[in-house]
Parts: structure tokens; C-alpha cells; sequence
């Protein structure tokens, strides 16, 4: 069990830590704001945002003596080889992450449920297109790391794979349904605390377990397996980037239809509707077919019945 506790004393130093760290990136932010006028937007931001953010920095700080406490002495051991030939891998995940979600869009605007808006001038495509894309990239690194890599890797040390992949998998759904709090009037050193607890007050919003939460926790399982099979994160990362790219794009090029029904082709995440189950699944299905060449090792072994041998750090 000694996985399972170091991860939850991993998750409440995030959340801790975050909290704690909040009001002064806040406080950090109105002095650059006012010696520097160009990062006024930055000062303006919702104070949940230097939240999120804090608690992203933190887990991400955490990775290390994390890693140290599982006994990880590699960044293979997290999916982290070198690489050197794994664009391939990237990019089919990236496409197979463009198509699945493509196709989710697609429909809903052949039958009106998301009627296309008017942003389609090329100067402000390009734009969007290298702020969306560099964002994905950004993300899907970390959240890949922080959820397969180190907390999907963790479990599988105390259970069986589908099991830690189902597990890290509802984890990673649940931090996505934080709701966005208005900014306290004045930021205190505990004022992080409050708005964090505003926070998890989303996970009790409409849709956000059914199928919201279903379709982020199979989208978990998804790039879990993923990386079981393949055997490093280069594949997730490119189907969660992909992934992403058009949670921002959807929203920019189309809008929920008045009366439409929501609740099977999605509101503005996309993956809030049913429509989104079917998608994912058929994705899982094309995901075991791209990587059934590269599989994981054990995985093999898995089949012939064949003894696992210990696997040599990256």
C-alpha cells in the first residue's frame, strides 16, 4: 500500500500547497502589473485561475520526490524515453485525437445541434491555431506525466493495470469539473482555501457525472492503455494534444443551437454529451488497432502465460 499513501500524501500537498501559493503568485502579479503595464491582463485574471495554476505548479514540483519515494530512478520509468523515433507515434496520436473529436463536431453541425459562427478570418486562425496547439502541448505533457506517468504507474504497483487505470482515470475526470468561482473582494494568504472549496463545488453541476465524468474517466483509461501498450507516453501525448486543440477550437467555430439537445451532442466541452461515449469508444477500439505493433512487453508475456522479467531502466 505504500504506493496508494505516498500518492495521497502527494494530492494533499497539491491541493495544500496550491492553496497556500495562490495568493501570492495573485499578490506577484499586481506588482509586475504595476511596474510593467503590459502584464495588466495578467494581473486581471479571475483569481481562480492563479489557483489552477498554483496547483499545477506545485503537483509538478511534487513529480520528483514523488518519484523518489515510488522508488522511480528513471524517466523511462514514467514514460519518459528518448525521442528519437517516436514521431511517429506522436503524430498518430494526434491524429487519431483530431479525428475522434472532429467527427463529435462534425455531426452535431450537419444536423444544426452546433451551428458554425463567423470566426474563420485566416490572420485570426493562425493565431488561434499556434496559441491552441502550443497550450495542448503544454498540457498534455503535464497531465500525462502527473496522471499516467507517475499516478497511473504508482498503481499498478498496488493492482492489477485496468483496475489503476480505471482509478487514475476517475481522478484525472474529477480535477476537471473545478468550477469557476467569482474573485474574493480582497485576497488574503487563506483566501486560496475558500475559493478552492468553490472549486469542488462543480463536480455537483449538471452533467458533470453523467456523462461528463464517464467520458473523461474512459478518455483517462484510453491514454492509459495507451501507454501500457506502447510502453512510453509519446502516443498519449499526442492523443491528448490532439484532444485539447479542439476542445479550444470547437468553441471558436461553433455555438449551441437554442433548444438543441444537449445532453446527447454535447454544450460547449464537447465531451458533455452522449455522442461522446459512442466517439470514445469506437476511438478505444482504433487505438488497441495503431498500437498492437508496438505493444508493451508485458503485455505479450501476458498472453503466452510467460514469466515477467524484470524490465532495465531507460
Amino acid at each position: 500500500m505504500r504506493p496508494v499513501v505516498s500518492l495521497l500524501i502527494y494530492f494533499a500537498a497539491i491541493f495544500a500547497g496550491g492553496a497556500l501559493l495562490a495568493p501570492w503568485l495573485y499578490w506577484l502579479a499586481q506588482w509586475l502589473a504595476a511596474h510593467f503595464p503590459a502584464l495588466e491582463p495578467l494581473a486581471g485574471a479571475p483569481f481562480h485561475r492563479f489557483v489552477s495554476r498554483a496547483l499545477l505548479g506545485v503537483a509538478v514540483l511534487g513529480l520528483w520526490p514523488l518519484g523518489r519515494r515510488l522508488g522511480l530512478r528513471a524517466w523511462g520509468e514514467v514514460g519518459l524515453v528518448s525521442v528519437r523515433g517516436q514521431g511517429r507515434r506522436f503524430l498518430g496520436g494526434f491524429a487519431a485525437g483530431l479525428v475522434s473529436l472532429a467527427v463529435v463536431i462534425g455531426l452535431g453541425v450537419l444536423v444544426g445541434a452546433r451551428p458554425l459562427t463567423e470566426n474563420f478570418d485566416a490572420n485570426y486562425f493562425l493565431k488561434h491555431a499556434l496559441n491552441a496547439g502550443g497550450s495542448a502541448l503544454v498540457v498534455a505533457a503535464v497531465e500525462e506525466v502527473v496522471f499516467r506517468g507517475v499516478l497511473f504507474g504508482a498503481l499498478q504497483r498496488a493492482c492489477r493495470w485496468p483496475v489503476a487505470a480505471l482509478v487514475s482515470g476517475a481522478i484525472y475526470a474529477l480535477v476537471h469539473f473545478f468550477s469557476r468561482p467569482a474573485s474574493p473582494a480582497v485576497v488574503e494568504w487563506d483566501s486560496g482555501f475558500g475559493v478552492l472549496a468553490q472549486m469542488f463545488a462543480g463536480l455537483g453541476a449538471e452533467h458533470a457525472l453523467l456523462p461528463g465524468a464517464l467520458n473523461l474517466t474512459l478518455a483517462g483509461v484510453i491514454l492509459a492503455a495507451a501507454f501500457r501498450r506502447t510502453g512510453n507516453l509519446y502516443f498519449s501525448f499526442g492523443l491528448h494534444a490532439g484532444w485539447i486543440f479542439w476542445l479550444k477550437t470547437g468553441k471558436l467555430w461553433t455555438a449551441n443551437a437554442s433548444g438543441s439537445a444537449v445532453w446527447f451532442w454535447g454544450g460547449s466541452q464537447l465531451v458533455d454529451g452522449w455522442l461522446a461515449v459512442i466517439v470514445l469508444a469506437a476511438t478505444a477500439g482504433v487505438v488497441y488497432k495503431i498500437t498492437a505493433s508496438t505493444q508493451h512487453p508485458a503485455d505479450a508475456r501476458s498472453r503466452t502465460n510467460a514469466p515477467e522479467k524484470p524490465e532495465k531502466l531507460a
